[in-house]
């Protein structure tokens, strides 16, 4: 697992609820200093699952064993330093749909792509293997958010839905940072021009060359624009790429595989 800088155990959080955003946004009073966002990234290492999966498999919907996947996900809880219950998943379906936690959530948020807290110690996950985990954070507000986000989800605008579910509940995108995890890279992404001209429409920077000369998208750029273009001051890449990388799951290279993931909290 890869962790940005900065830690400290985190802390249990109110009874469990979520809802789906919107209505009228809230003010909330600025969060506390000893609470920082902390950020990971899982690889496909270290598990219980077998080929296809091997071996830190987290995704429970892509056919492998439930028993391995349970025993991974409750390593990556002792990893973490939390129950296993403290992380919040996703039933992700490439759209927009943004729910937001205040405690812990039984079985994956149905229908949904994108989860934000201001809860301490609620782990948000985000499910990949190409798509981009979109790690969202503002230390002033209190607010994390994981987002999945595909060539779809892009598209459609998840992470302009993200962003403004943040700031229902107090947080500015001048104060969010985002980590943009490992995800196919614009090199080995090729897609149709029709596909390549859609997303361009929302995030013209997605739109690139492969390595073999044709057209192609990079998602972490078109994203990398888009959120800096909502007011998003500081955007880092990790820069692998999962088709290159054999540490990392990647359906576009395998077919049938497991998911890594990406996950946020207020630690």
């Amino acid at each position: 697992m890869r962790e940005d800088p900065g830690s400290s155990a985190p802390s249990q959080g109110p009874a469990a609820s979520s809802r789906a955003v919107g209505g009228e946004g809230v003010l909330h009073p600025a969060a506390s200093s000893a609470v920082r966002p902390r950020r990971v990234v899982t690889d496909r290492r270290g598990g219980r699952s077998v080929s296809p999966y091997d071996s830190f498999n987290l995704g429970s919907h892509v056919g492998d064993d439930p028993v391995a996947v349970a025993a991974n996900r409750e390593r990556l809880a002792r990893e973490l330093g939390v129950p296993a219950d403290r992380l919040v998943w996703m039933d992700q379906v490439h759209g927009t749909r943004v729910a937001v936690v205040d405690g812990p959530v039984e079985g994956p948020l149905e229908g949904t792509d994108a989860v934000v807290t201001r809860t301490p110690g609620l782990v948000l996950c985000a499910l990949v293997a190409d798509c981009v985990p979109v790690l969202l954070a503002d230390a002033t507000a209190g607010v994390v958010a994981a987002v999945h986000a595909g060539r779809e989800g892009v598209r459609a605008g998840v992470v302009p839905a993200a962003l403004a579910a943040m700031a229902e509940l107090g947080s500015r995108s001048a104060d969010v940072t985002a980590l943009l995890g490992p995800a196919v890279c614009g090199a080995c992404y090729e897609v149709p021009r029709a596909m390549q001209v859609e997303v361009a429409r929302v995030a013209p920077a997605a739109a690139v060359r492969t390595r073999r000369g044709t057209q192609g998208l990079d998602l972490r750029a078109g994203l990398a624009g888009v959120l800096r273009g909502a007011g998003v001051g500081q955007v880092v890449h990790d820069p692998r790429c999962t088709v290159e990388d054999r540490f990392l799951f990647s359906h576009r290279r395998d077919g049938v595989t497991g998911r890594q993931a990406g996950l946020v909290w207020l630690g």
